[in-house]
């Protein structure tokens, strides 16, 4: 209640009690003392009460402050012509007087608290923010706080804000709509099984396009281009792209291989930035294993959609035929090569570096393999060393710096195992180099190897030993394997698959048999991949600090007084993952005194991808981690069991859309 109620309830309460007095003198008689007087003195307080009472509303209502007082006679006339509101207020944030502006707009709050008009005020008094929009009836007002002085200035920008809301709206978004694996699938089937196709997978695009009131037109048989705006956009988001389980419910019905991948440019009026922007954002979806939707407006981050099934095997032996040779002639134009992986090179890492190299040296190139910068991890280091001798007279081990000062324009770099720059083991010689190859079986990230002459990019593959080992048959000069370097791209297969069990195809096994035609010893190999007494102790310790979440998931976060290393927390993820009716598992631990990082599994039901990526961290479908500096793990243990319980109402909600789309 503001000061003047209270003033007006004290007042009224001392008149009372002056009249119930002066009763009580009258019926008493009081000893016979003359009434008359005490009656002119209660007459005479309460005509002045109700002056000051009187004056004090008045004057409040006229203006505590007058605004030519505030701003002066000229900016007054301004402000009115400009239809600006003024308020001021006092220590308590009470309204003390408006304007006539807010005054015909039937704003009343003088004497009352600001907050009780619009909540939102209190940000501008603790500083917040500078300014506010916010709305009040069927008006939108924007809302400055004056510095050094108790004064709101206030705009009525309801039709601005109209205008503009219209003009969003009405923002061009072009998108395209491809169905993966169609063409493929074109070359082998008949008449019938296509008309069937087009029937179940490609007329529900058409029609999901009419139904929202897009423009669609049919590029190629497996591609469509949609242009639609800003409104309709939002409300395919809040759909969640339905379309997505739609196509791939009808492709498994009719026993066909097809998802669908779809991207949305945005944000700007330059038509050819747009052009450019949705071919690469098909390209990226594509390229993180299809059956989702990538959609970017200009200046900000991709955001992702759907991606609930795990890449489809669909590279066909001619593309890798194609892509052998392709490769082949770049290593032939080049003068030297150098190879690199990531950081903590792995046995697919390194597998894959040295069948790049006997590739290059098959065309008679100087060849480098840039293995010493970024660190090994442990199994692979004791293995390699094991084997140091045969490996140091095939190939040329350099570190980063000697590598980056060495290469050169004509000079071919290969990436093997990684697309993401901040991932690389080498990163001066990726800043040096001109002619740059990736090759990778991981999602594709939206920060990618800059300007690549050519990129094979397969997240359908168990491992890039498993994609560099489909290169070899195609070469027009031998590839010489020895039985090590064949043994290290067989570990890189084991390994990435956890021993043949997950993210396996035909083509997995046709590569290991191929590796096992060059001399791999599967005894020897396994041996490679045992570990000593501390490591299984450090994993059983790991394992103690496991607890069952929402009934199908393990999170195993360790204490904070011990450090582990990733490939032990990966491999613990994969023990943890062996046990019955547990489908997504997460190891959480520190890695070193300033980061935390995690490793999770899934059997193919739980995207751990799309749950390390909302925490932004990366992977693939089944496997997937994430790192972060400058935090607890407990922290991380917090956020990640939110995350889950966000994504899974997220495919709460998609399945519904889906059901309700189905009837």
């Amino acid at each position: 209640m503001d000061r003047l109620e209270n003033f007006k309830i004290q007042i009224a309460l001392v008149i009372f009690a002056q009249i119930v007095a002066l009763l009580a003198l009258f019926i008493a008689d009081f000893d016979g003392v003359r009434i008359l007087p005490m009656i002119i003195l209660v007459v005479f307080n309460i005509s002045i009460v109700i002056w000051i009472v009187w004056r004090f509303q008045s004057d409040r209502k006229e203006s505590d402050i007058n605004i030519s007082h505030i701003l002066g006679h000229d900016a007054k006339d301004a402000l009115s012509y400009g239809e600006i509101g003024i308020i001021t207020y006092d220590e308590q944030y009470n309204a003390t007087w408006i304007n006539d502006f807010l005054e015909e707009r039937h704003i009343d709050i003088v004497g009352k608290k600001l907050t009780s008009w619009i909540s939102q005020i209190s940000d501008l008094f603790r500083g917040e923010v500078d300014s506010i929009v916010a709305k009040d009836n069927d008006r939108f007002y924007e809302i400055l706080r004056k510095e050094g002085g108790q004064v709101l200035f206030v705009k009525d920008i309801t039709e601005v804000k109209t205008l503009k809301d219209r003009f969003e709206a009405d923002g061009v978004v072009v998108g395209l709509l491809q169905l993966d694996n169609y063409m493929e699938i074109q070359q082998y089937e008949d008449e019938a099984k296509m008309a069937q196709i087009n029937t179940s997978v490609r007329q529900p695009l058409v029609e999901w396009a009419g139904q929202y009131g897009m423009f669609i037109r049919r590029l190629r048989s497996d591609r469509f281009l949609v242009l639609l705006n800003e409104r309709i956009l939002s409300e395919v988001i809040k759909d969640r792209f339905s379309i997505l389980n739609i196509v791939r419910k009808n492709a498994e019905e009719i026993d066909a291989s097809i998802t669908l991948s779809m991207s949305f440019a945005r944000g700007t009026d330059d038509y050819q930035l747009l052009d450019t922007m949705v071919n690469d954002l098909l390209e990226l979806a594509q390229s993180r294993g299809g059956d989702q939707a990538a959609v970017k407006k200009f200046g900000e981050s991709v955001k992702y959609f759907g991606g609930n099934s795990e890449a489809r095997e669909k590279r066909s032996k001619v593309r890798v035929r194609v892509m052998a040779q392709a490769v082949s002639e770049a290593i032939i134009e080049s003068k030297r090569v150098f190879v690199v992986g990531h950081k903590e090179m792995d046995f697919d890492c390194m597998g894959a570096a040295l069948c790049m190299s006997r590739m290059a040296a098959a065309y008679g190139k100087e060849v480098y393999v840039v293995s010493k910068s970024g660190g090994i991890e442990s199994q692979l280091k004791e293995a390699f060393d094991s084997f140091y001798d045969d490996l140091n007279g095939r190939h040329r081990f350099l570190e980063d710096g000697e590598a980056s000062r060495m290469i050169k324009d004509e000079d071919l770099l290969i990436v093997v195992d990684h697309n993401n720059p901040n991932q690389t083991g080498a990163p001066l010689t990726l800043d040096n180099a001109n002619r740059i190859i990736v090759i990778d079986h991981h999602r594709r990230s939206e920060d990618f190897v800059g300007n690549p002459i050519l990129v094979y990019v397969e997240t359908s593959a168990s491992s890039t030993c498993e994609l560099a080992a489909e290169f070899l048959p195609y070469q027009t000069n031998t590839v010489q394997l020895s039985e090590i370097e064949a043994t290290f791209m067989y570990l890189g297969i084991l390994v990435d698959t956890n021993r043949f069990r997950q993210r396996t195809g035909s083509r997995t096994f046709e590569a290991a048999a191929y590796l096992k035609n060059h001399g791999v010893d599967p005894l020897k190999a396994e041996n490679m991949l045992k570990e000593d007494y501390r490591s299984f102790a450090a994993k059983t310790n790991i394992m103690k600090y496991a607890s069952m979440y929402k009934d199908n998931m393990i999170i195993a976060a360790v204490d904070e007084r011990y450090q582990m290393s990733r490939t032990l927390m990966s491999q613990v993820a994969d023990s943890l993952l062996e046990i019955k009716g547990i489908e997504a598992s997460f190891v959480l631990a520190k890695t070193d005194a300033e980061s935390v990082a995690a490793s999770s599994r899934s059997k193919g039901v739980i995207n751990v991808q799309r749950i390390m990526e909302m925490m932004h961290g990366g992977g693939h479908f089944g496997a997937a981690a994430l790192q972060r500096k400058n935090t607890s793990v407990e922290a991380v243990k917090k956020e990640l069991q939110e995350t889950i319980d966000a994504y899974l109402e997220e495919i709460k909600e998609e399945n519904t859309d889906e059901s309700d789309s189905v009837k």
